[in-house]
Order: structure tokens, then C-alpha cells, then sequence
């Protein structure tokens, strides 16, 4: 039987910002694994735990590898140790890195390459160790997988892998986006009490997400009844978000709700107004088809990998143009028939993507991984 250890270190077990995009879709992916022919080990921190469909040995290391260094060096010592130990045939780094002395084949994820496209708006150690070892790790990797076609055009460009070696697996939508009832939302309405009517932005705190050119975009808007409402928790270079609000003087209409647990996510968007996503660049970007899912309207940013997970279903505008996206915003606000019409597209254009298409896809390339090393 194959046997395979998959790095899933970047789950989290705490609430924060940290479970966003990559948690949610190593996650989703380990739930749903089939498990015909594989055998599999998952590697992750000392406060994880979750059910799957299929049987998984879960490795807890007991190092805190939430913390960052601890995690690079978990990746780079401890865990080429417990593949050899464990006699691993095939490993899958489910988040850019492979320890630098492994010997055994490899698959790795590389969501996006925002610190090569933009490496001013990453912390600068951050963007040196990203650069250089997912260079490195995509170089000598067997297979890579991106999260869209646009990802991988961009490993091709950046790292010079042969189309041939880069294997797109989009992420799913989960159920939990699917409308709820009436009485879900006014309970959810009557617990939280959100703005009457909002613009809604999910997303980390962190510049690639382009959040200043939303709250200017915002301030151009006529109605001082509308609110925006930010959902996400703060990653890192985000003073300019709040300095941005206060010289505005918008801190009474501006909301920022931090992290939001799982099951209150699918209540937010369903009580939007619609859903911006002004993102200058993104792997996938869950939150346009989680939104779609749910039956709101959904206003993007024509960029990378957003216009292909989008289709038809969006309003597209340049992520550098705050007076394009107030247009949008004020379109939608005030014209019924293009909500209907982007409801309609949006709960289409979300059908396309599951998870358990995904971890099917995931299996399928451990197996075609391992006819290519002769594994039995």
C-alpha cells in the first residue's frame, strides 16, 4: 500500500486569522480523502484535531509550530526523521517548503506567488524565506499544485517548471454556504445586531488584500446610510487600513469585526448587501464563491486568478481605481434586476467547485505520483 505523509502544520486549532484560505483548504481536502490503496499520515501541530471520511493517522508533533520558526524548523529537521522512521514512500508539503535533505518524492502546494509579485508588502524576513525555499522545494519537487490556472502560469514564469509538472486543484465551497432560512437570519440579525444594510470584505487584514482602495471607494459612495463591514482577523501590515478610516472620518460606518467563527461566516455574507473583493492579487480567493454560493451579489478585482474563479458571475473593476469600484458598488445598490442576475450566475458559477472533487484529484495525483516512481 502507498503510503503517504502529507505536512499539514498550517491547520489551526485557535481561532484567528491564521484559519483562513490554506486551512480551510488543507483541511477540507484531508476530511474527504479517499482512501482506497493509500495509506495516510498527517503531520500537524500539538492543538489539532479533526474527523475524516476516511482512516487517517494524525501525527501531533509537540513542538508549538504555530509560531513560525518553530515551524520551519519542525519542516527542515523533525519531519524528514519521522518520514524515514515511518518509511514514507510519497510526501505532499501542503504549504510551499520541503526539508532541505529529503530524499523521498515529493508533491508540494503553492497557493500564491504574492511575494514574488508584490515582495514590498511582506515583512522582509518573511519574503526572503518564501522566495528563496519555495524556489528551492518547487525546483526539486516531482508535481506541484496550484489552486488555479493563473497560479500556475505563475510558477512557470517565476520558477521556469514545465507546464507539464503543475497540476491545478481548485478548492470547493462548502454546504454551510448554501442559504439558510428566514429564521436563521433574523435569529442571527437579532444576536449580532449588524448594520441594517452593508457592503461586506472577508479577508486577512494585509496589504495584497487592497483594503484602502475599498474604504475610498467606499467614502465616494452618496448613501450615508450604508455601512462597511470588514470580517477577518489582523496578519500583518494593516495600520494604513485603520489610519485610512480615521482621516476619512469614517469610524462610525466602518466595522471591524476580527476573526469570525466558521459557522457565523455563511450568516454574514447572506445579510449583505454584496460582497467586494478589491484583492490586487490572489491564489483563488474562497470568499467570491462562498458569497456566490449563498446567493450575493459579488464585486472583484480583474485580477490574477479572480476573473477565472469568478466567470460571469461578478462585476469586475481595476483593483487601482476607487472611483470604478464606487460605480460598481452604487450599480448594485440601486438596480434590482442586476442583483437578480448576479444571484442567478453566482449560485452557478459556485457549483462548480467542490471538495470532494478536489480530494479526489489529490489522490489521483498521489497515485499517478507513485506509478511514476514504480511504488507498488
Amino acid at each position: 500500500m502507498l503510503s503517504v505523509g502529507i505536512n499539514a502544520h498550517l491547520l489551526s486549532g485557535q481561532a484567528g486569522y491564521r484559519r483562513a484560505g490554506i486551512h480551510t483548504y488543507i483541511a477540507q481536502i484531508l476530511r474527504r480523502l479517499p482512501s482506497d490503496g493509500i495509506d495516510y499520515t498527517i503531520f500537524t501541530g500539538p492543538d489539532v484535531s479533526f474527523s475524516a471520511e476516511s482512516p487517517l493517522s494524525i501525527v501531533n508533533s509537540h513542538w508549538p509550530t504555530h509560531k513560525r520558526g518553530a515551524r520551519i524548523a519542525w519542516e527542515q529537521t523533525a519531519w524528514p526523521l519521522e518520514n524515514l522512521r515511518r518509511k514514507i514512500d510519497l510526501l505532499h508539503s501542503m504549504a510551499f517548503v520541503t526539508p532541505l535533505l529529503n530524499r523521498i518524492p515529493a508533491i508540494i502546494t503553492v497557493y500564491d506567488l504574492s511575494f514574488m509579485h508584490y515582495p514590498e508588502r511582506f515583512p522582509r524576513a518573511q519574503r526572503l524565506y518564501l522566495q528563496t525555499q519555495t524556489r528551492r522545494s518547487v525546483q526539486r519537487a516531482q508535481r506541484i499544485v496550484t489552486i488555479s490556472k493563473a497560479g500556475r502560469d505563475d510558477v512557470h514564469h517565476f520558477f521556469g517548471i514545465p507546464l507539464e509538472r503543475i497540476e491545478v486543484i481548485y478548492p470547493g465551497v462548502d454546504k454551510r454556504f448554501d442559504p439558510v432560512s428566514a429564521e436563521m437570519l433574523a435569529d442571527f440579525k437579532a444576536r449580532v445586531n449588524p448594520p441594517k444594510r452593508f457592503i461586506l470584505h472577508v479577508g486577512t487584514l494585509q496589504p495584497r488584500k487592497n483594503i484602502p482602495t475599498l474604504i475610498d471607494a467606499f467614502s465616494q459612495l452618496p448613501d450615508q446610510s450604508i455601512h462597511l463591514v470588514l470580517v477577518g482577523g489582523k496578519g500583518w501590515l494593516y495600520d494604513d487600513i485603520f489610519a485610512r478610516v480615521a482621516e476619512l472620518g469614517m469610524s462610525n460606518r466602518v466595522h471591524f469585526t476580527g476573526y469570525v467563527a466558521d459557522d457565523a461566516l455563511p450568516l454574514w455574507y447572506q445579510s449583505a448587501a454584496m460582497l467586494v473583493f478589491p484583492s490586487v492579487y490572489e491564489g483563488f480567493g474562497l470568499p467570491v464563491v462562498e458569497a456566490m454560493r449563498g446567493g450575493t451579489p459579488v464585486i472583484a478585482a480583474n485580477t490574477s486568478s479572480i476573473p477565472e474563479v469568478a466567470g460571469n458571475a461578478a462585476l469586475m473593476f481595476n483593483p487601482h481605481d476607487s472611483a470604478e469600484l464606487a460605480h460598481c458598488m452604487q450599480s448594485v445598490l440601486n438596480d434590482q434586476a442586476l442583483c437578480t442576475t448576479m444571484i442567478r450566475n453566482g449560485k452557478l458559477q459556485a457549483q462548480k467547485y467542490t471538495w470532494t472533487s478536489a480530494a479526489n484529484n489529490t489522490a489521483a495525483l498521489y497515485r499517478s505520483v507513485a506509478a511514476q516512481n514504480n511504488f507498488r
